[in-house]
């Protein structure tokens, strides 16, 4: 995907800005065009951002308009850890079993701690793909080496769908702990 076509946060951001002020000085100055434009490219931009944040997880990863990214190991045996714990727990309960019921207790909460490494991991390693790739692309830009260009870009969009899956995740967790 070429950086031109890439859904940016950044990009949303200044196009949100170019709109504003656009709108505002086509109702400063009486411009109904000009209004109308900024109002159109506030929209857009807004778009841009939705777009730029959107990702879908599936089993063993994320995907998004950036790409596909595999999840870390440690967030799926976390995930597994913490449903068999809970299995567990609920059994020894249920046959009266304490020593069961607590097994299936540290067993989840292990599972906990390992899911959240893995979120952790691959939170800093898109981060870091994200910014080596955009770092990376600025300087093969400027060098005219758009093979490597290329390959800066899918680094980024790699670290960007990574980044988003992790994000995704805890914020699903951080809703469901609300809810509770």
């Amino acid at each position: 995907m070429s950086a031109n076509n890439n859904n940016s946060t950044l990009k949303s951001y200044v196009d949100s800005a170019t709109g504003a002020v656009q709108n505002a000085a086509g109702g400063l100055f009486g411009s109904t065009g000009d209004e109308a434009q900024g109002k159109v490219k506030q929209q857009k931009a807004e778009a841009e951002h939705d777009a730029s944040h959107a990702a879908v997880k599936v089993p063993g990863g994320t995907v998004s308009s950036s790409g596909v990214a595999r999840d870390d190991p440690d967030r799926s045996a976390g995930s597994w850890n913490q449903t068999a714990g809970s299995a567990k727990e609920f059994l020894g309960g249920v046959v009266g079993n304490e020593s069961l019921k607590q097994a299936g207790r540290e067993q989840n909460r292990s599972g906990q701690e390992q899911e959240a490494r893995g979120q952790i991991n691959d939170f800093t390693s898109g981060v870091g793909d994200r910014v080596s790739g955009a770092v990376g692309g600025a300087v093969a830009g400027l060098t005219g080496d758009r093979s490597k260009q290329d390959q800066y870009q899918a680094q980024h969009d790699a670290g960007k769908t990574q980044q988003r899956g992790a994000e995704l995740d805890i914020q699903k967790q951080a809703e469901a702990r609300d809810r509770s």
